[in-house]
Order: C-alpha cells, then structure tokens, then sequence
C-alpha cells in the first residue's frame, strides 16, 4: 500500500510539472500504432458487418486487457531489478494516463494568439485539438469549442483514469498503473474507431460502447464531486438533469453540461464536420458569455477535483499504516 501512496503523489506531481514532454515515447503512441495496424488489416478482410462486428469486439478486448497486462509485467519486472526502479518506472507511466497539463496547454495555445487579436492563427491551432472545422468559427465560437474541449475531457482525461489507478491501488497485486493504462487503451481506442460513420461503423461500435461503460461511473462521480465544490449542488444537478441526458453521449453531455452549470455559460449548438452541420443539445443556460476567464475557472475545478479525490485516496491508504 505504501508504494501506492508514493507512486499516486509521484504521477500527479509528475503530471503537474512536466506533462507530456515533447520528443518522450508515450504508451498512447504505442496503443495507436496497434490499433491502427489491426484496423487496416481488418478492413482488409472483413467485408460484412457481422466480422467487422467480430474483429472490433476481439480488438477491443485484446487490447484493453492487453494493455493492462504489458503493463503489469513491465513493472513487475522492474520491481525485480529494484523497488525503486518499479516505483520510478510505475509512476511515470501513470503520469502518461494524466492529461490536466496537457488539456492547460492545449488550452493556453489556442488562446494566446486569440487574445493577441490573430484570429486565423488561432483557428489553425484548435484544429489540431477538436474534429469540428474551424475554418470560419469566430471569437466567440473558439472560446465555446475550447471550453467544450476541456470540460469534455476532464472526464476521460483526467478524472476517469485517476479512479481507475485509485481502484487498481487498493488491489496490491494488480498496482495503480496497470489499470488506468487499460481505461487509457479503451479511450484511444474510442477515439480512433469509435464511430458510427463508415468505414467504423461495425467495427467500431464495440469500443464505443466499452468506453462508455468505462466512463460511466467516474463521470458521474466527478459531476457530483463538481457539485459539491460549486457550494450549488442540488443546482448543478437540475440542470444536468435537464440538459445532459438529452446528448448522445451519456458521457460527455454531463461532464460539459456540469461546467456550464457552475460557470453560468451555455455550451452545445451548431457545428460543422467537413462541411456537414450537426446539432449538438444546448447544455445550461447562457447567463454570461464564455470567456477565457471560464476556461481557465473550469480548469481549476478539474484540478481541484483531482487534488480531492487524489488526497481522499491517499488518506483511505494511510489508515492501516497508523494501525
């Protein structure tokens, strides 16, 4: 358990310093190699829905339970080169899981060249983070799609591989990575295949509906958590309760519709995809416009967030150490 401890702080503290560094070899980039290899493969050979349905549920769980696994025996074998080793090596691959660094860049790229007044730089820039065309968007419909980004992903970027590295630490011989990489395997899997356009339509829907079992939990936790620290919660759960079941994803639509409730905003609308529009559901009310300043808010209530469920974690950890 104590390694859990160290090896929970460590990953956090890693996280909130260095992110992903540019240049490091990152276990997503591995997962997407795999993923895209057996994908092209099977669309290769598998021309009917029924084993494009097949090949999607066997890719799905190879790769989830296949990246827990690697992973597993990465460190354990690092465990036996050295404790130390194992929790150094554990540690960083957990922090890989993390994205709050991430998602504040992300962030903080998009906005700088906005706030200068370069508009189409700032355009060129989002596309790299959002699948909506940006061509065209305006000032006020970047600031939308960025908050949308960060409140979407607070979910399955950060919140939801923190509970799954906490479950997996109260399990000593599963560990805290091992865990978090596989809900991080079933994430990239969601957004490379996850689909219902050809030519994902069939094999993708199982990785879809695998994330969104995955997510389920831990987004519900973090929208009540978000709740709670607003100091509004029964407020902040009318709305999600009005809003967000009426988005496609039972994920997502919380995580947003959570945010736009305690920062006063209203998120959702019109959006393009290579020049198709798709509506998406308004999501709270629109009492005062986005800004970057509720960027930056909704960035400090993921953070908050973390922090408190992270200490929660090592609190619960540390009870049978003062036994």
């Amino acid at each position: 358990m104590t390694d859990n401890i160290y090896i929970l702080i460590i990953a956090a503290l890693l996280d909130f310093l260095i992110g992903d560094p540019w240049g490091f070899p990152h276990p997503v980039q591995f997962m997407g190699w795999a993923i895209s290899r057996i994908t092209n493969v099977a669309r290769q050979y598998c021309h009917n829905p029924l084993t494009q349905r097949i090949t999607g549920i066997i890719l799905g769980v190879v790769l989830i339970i296949g990246t827990g696994v690697v992973g597993w025996l990465v460190i354990y074998g690092a465990k036996l080169l050295h404790p130390l080793l194992g929790i150094v090596l554990e540690s960083i691959l957990l922090a890989s899981c993390f994205a709050l660094r991430s998602l504040k860049v992300a962030a903080a790229t998009v906005l700088q060249p906005l706030t200068a007044g370069k508009l189409q730089q700032s355009r060129q820039l989002l596309s790299n983070y959002v699948g909506r065309d940006t061509e065209n968007l305006s000032e006020a419909e970047i600031l939308r799609a960025v908050l949308e980004t960060v409140t979407e992903n607070a979910t399955d970027g950060v919140m939801a591989p923190l509970f799954y590295a906490i479950f997996g630490a109260f399990i000593p011989v599963v560990g805290a990575a091992p865990l978090a990489l596989a809900y991080k395997a079933s994430s990239t899997l969601d957004s490379m295949v996850g689909y219902r356009e050809a030519p994902y339509t069939y094999l993708g829907w199982f990785s879809a509906r695998l994330e969104d079992g995955l997510t389920w939990l831990p987004c519900r936790l973090t929208v009540m958590t978000l709740a709670l620290l607003s100091g509004k919660p029964l407020h902040v759960w009318r709305i999600c309760r009005r809003d967000a079941v009426a988005d496609p994803s039972p994920n997502s639509g919380w995580s947003e519709c959570a945010y736009a409730a305690i920062l006063g905003v209203q998120m959702g609308g019109i959006n393009w995809y290579r020049g198709v529009v798709k509506y998406k559901p308004l999501l709270g009310d629109a009492i005062h416009p986005i800004t970057q300043i509720s960027i930056h808010k909704a960035l400090q209530l993921t953070g908050y967030c973390f922090l408190l469920w992270l200490g929660i974690a090592v609190a619960i950890l540390l009870i049978p150490l003062n036994r």
